[in-house]
């Protein structure tokens, strides 16, 4: 085998390592990964004392002419 030949079987044994570690470690979409289970809605509760609302920007009124 001559040198051209062999980096090219290197060459294609490291793109198939490299492809194999992007299929395994990286997103596919929501076929790729198997998703937790949902939290208990029991552990869910509600928050004892509600929330107090965000502060409103300025009221901006259409004023005539």
């Amino acid at each position: 085998m001559d040198s051209q030949s062999i980096a090219g079987v290197l060459g294609s044994v490291i793109a198939i390592i490299v492809l194999v570690i992007a299929f395994a470690y990286g997103p596919m979409g929501p076929f790729g990964k198997v998703s937790r289970p949902a939290a208990d809605p029991a552990a869910q509760a509600a928050p004892a004392a509600p929330a107090t609302p965000a502060p409103r920007g300025p009221v901006i009124r259409e004023v005539p002419n």
